[in-house]
């Protein structure tokens, strides 16, 4: 029985059981996007003091991360890869897309951390990196 996805008019449309390879790049470019984001909105909010509300309310946390260019830019990135997901939702099913997706952008959040933000990495996250990716594969093979 193949698997069907509801379009917009409402009759189903078959979904792509195995991940071509151009849904499979529109997954990574989701996830690199995504993974950005996160490391750009961390820098940013670093340079702003951290997000707190006790001194100046809401508006002032606002203000704060307004004058941060990393974090507007990583806001930008992750409406980019939002819209790059949809695409993705449309055409693939979402029971492979989503694990790759997720898997991909823990791995590259891990890297760019240790990187970017001189993060310490232990031989468990390593380990435990290279097992996500190992389903990574098994996934997009499935």
């Amino acid at each position: 029985m193949q698997a069907c996805r509801p379009a917009l008019s409402g009759k189903q449309v078959p979904a792509q059981s195995k991940m071509s390879t151009q849904v499979l790049l529109l997954v990574l470019g989701s996830a690199l996007l995504t993974a950005c984001a996160n490391l750009m909105m961390r820098h940013g909010l670093v340079l702003a003091g951290g997000v707190s509300i006790q001194n100046d309310g809401i508006l002032g946390l606002v203000l704060r991360l307004a004058k941060q260019w990393t974090f507007g830019l990583g806001l930008v990135a992750y409406a980019l890869a939002a819209v790059v997901w949809f695409r993705v939702l449309s055409v693939a099913e979402v029971s492979t897309g989503y694990p790759i997706l997720v898997g991909l952008t823990f791995v590259m959040v891990s890297v760019g951390a240790v990187l970017w933000f001189r993060e310490s990495i232990s031989f468990l996250k390593v380990v435990g990196v290279a097992v996500i990716l190992a389903g990574i594969v098994l996934v997009a093979k499935a």
